[in-house]
């Protein structure tokens, strides 16, 4: 195999990663920019943060009428509203408040970052091998097929025949 069918994989390997990372950048950066340009409202605050009271949703989708932590939060979220505090900010006292349990999905940023680029690896890397296989399974040389070895001789066939004609 030559130096260039086996750089093949390597490239459309690498190929891959730099297209997958430039479509997080150019998508992150597009939320950012939506993000920016809407109106600061309750809800759009609320779907970030993960309500503590052990439903598992978000402080905006908990299903309890009467929760002790969504309701007073959503609450709460309103009055910083109203003094002028942005998105960022209010997120920002929640985290430094609660931790990183209170965000719905990991920071982009430190350690979990990885939580955000490991599945997208994951599969680069899995189409990678797969990719592999398969040009190595195409290009496996062909075998050519053995002589079938007939399962009788010939003279038994010919003693079996006139058997047969002689009604044995």
């Amino acid at each position: 195999m030559t130096l260039r069918a086996r750089l093949r994989p390597v490239q459309f390997l690498v190929w891959a990663v730099l297209t997958a990372c430039a479509l997080i950048l150019v998508e992150y950066s597009y939320s950012r920019q939506a993000s920016a340009g809407e109106r600061l409202t309750v809800a759009r605050i609320t779907e970030g943060l993960t309500c503590q009271c052990g439903c598992g949703l978000t402080v905006s989708n908990c299903n309890h009428p009467t929760c002790g932590f969504a309701v007073p939060l959503r609450d709460d979220i309103d009055k910083m509203i109203a003094k002028g505090m942005s998105a960022d900010q209010i997120t920002a006292f929640y985290r430094r408040k609660y931790g990183e349990k209170i965000l719905s999905a990991p920071t982009t940023e430190g350690f979990n970052l990885l939580a955000w680029i490991m599945p997208f690896a994951a599969i680069i890397a899995g189409g990678g091998l797969i990719a592999l296989r398969l040009g190595r399974w195409r290009t496996a040389p062909v075998q050519e097929a053995e002589q079938i070895v007939p399962l009788f001789d010939d003279d038994l066939r010919r003693r079996l025949e006139s058997d047969l004609k002689d009604g044995l």
